[in-house]
């Protein structure tokens, strides 16, 4: 005798090992998504503070564009922005746990790390970032012509926990004078010194900051001013102190149309030192990975406004020394490695 299968049972058997073969491609779709996601990932979130620079400085100008960037790739981040005096203030905080993230110049951590300072060796690097350039501003019509005509003069130093004072005191002392003794010094910052140089109450100012740095660019156009060189004897003497900080120097030029006809159509020769961003060993894996990701990915967009953003190099950024990479920051340049 011959079985008898109707239609309807061969049509409910093809359903049945259609159905079977979508439920084995789901688990294994399920299973394959388990693989590629790391063991208990999940998207950053919680509070960080940034600290950032004085009023109208460069990482002041560059915190609150990055903010936005942040806001949009870390939507469960809140990003809080603290302003500072700078680089010696902004790594005090950072290895205080004051603050989760900062930018700080190469020099200043050298220093730092040189003094023994509290928490100096849970400091870590995310990204080199831009350099800063020197600048010794007077008016157009000054006799200084070089740091050793600064003798005798008073002159803008930075704040106290800027990096600005640092690297004024040094080319000032590679220049044979005494910060201290040889001239008057007045601890003002970037958002003050312009205008004291226009009310004579300063005859020079020291800046150390990206190019264009705004609040010098807004003093060209209201006041004739000139750029005194700093020539590469200075470098090397700088070179010369035996300083850890020493070594993260290097001669520069700053482009003859920097600040319009402030340099006549000439270059000047200048110190440089790369900026990085900081935070500690204390942050995050996950949290620091995204936050280097936006730093480099926001270049352009940032760079519009704040142009040294513009020289943000993914190439260069994991070049960090003094400090060692952060856990995540290392784990982003590994993923976006060719």
């Amino acid at each position: 005798m011959f079985a008898v299968v109707s239609r309807s049972g061969r049509g409910g058997r093809r359903g049945r090992l259609l159905q079977g073969a979508a439920a084995v491609v789901v688990v294994l779709l399920g299973l394959l998504v388990w693989w590629l996601l790391p063991i208990g990932a999940s998207a950053p979130s919680g509070s960080v503070t940034f600290s950032t620079g004085v009023t109208s400085g460069v990482y002041q100008r560059y915190g609150s564009l990055l903010k936005e960037d942040l806001g949009r790739d870390l939507p469960d981040v809140s990003i809080q922005l603290k302003n500072s005096e700078g680089s010696q203030q902004n790594l005090a905080r950072v290895a205080s746990g004051e603050a989760d993230f900062t930018v700080a110049t190469a020099d200043a951590v050298a220093k730092y790390q040189e003094d023994g300072k509290p928490g100096a060796d849970r400091l870590r690097g995310c990204a080199r970032l831009y350099d800063d350039y020197v600048q010794l501003v007077v008016a157009k019509d000054s006799k200084i012509r070089s740091v050793a005509d600064l003798r005798g003069r008073t002159v803008g130093v930075g704040q106290e926990g800027s990096g600005v004072r640092l690297i004024a005191d040094r080319v000032m002392t590679a220049a044979k004078l005494d910060p201290e003794h040889d001239i008057t010094p007045v601890p003002a910052g970037i958002d003050t010194m312009p205008d004291l140089l226009e009310q004579h109450e300063l005859d020079a100012f020291f800046w150390s900051g990206g190019l264009p740095t705004g609040a010098v660019q807004l003093l060209w156009e209201r006041h004739d001013i000139r750029l005194v060189p700093l020539d590469s004897t200075l470098v090397a003497s700088l070179h010369e102190s035996g300083e850890a900080a020493s070594r993260y120097y290097r001669s520069a030029v700053i482009p003859a149309d920097a600040y319009g006809d402030a340099q006549e159509g000439l270059p000047v020769s200048t110190v440089a030192v790369a900026n990085l961003l900081v935070t500690t060993d204390r942050m995050d894996a996950a949290l620091t990975e995204g936050f280097t990701r936006t730093v480099i990915d926001s270049r352009d967009r940032i760079g519009k406004k704040v142009h040294p953003a513009q020289l943000v190099d993914l190439r260069t950024a994991i070049y960090t020394a003094p400090l060692r990479l952060h856990e995540g920051a290392e784990r982003y340049y590994r993923s976006v490695k060719p």
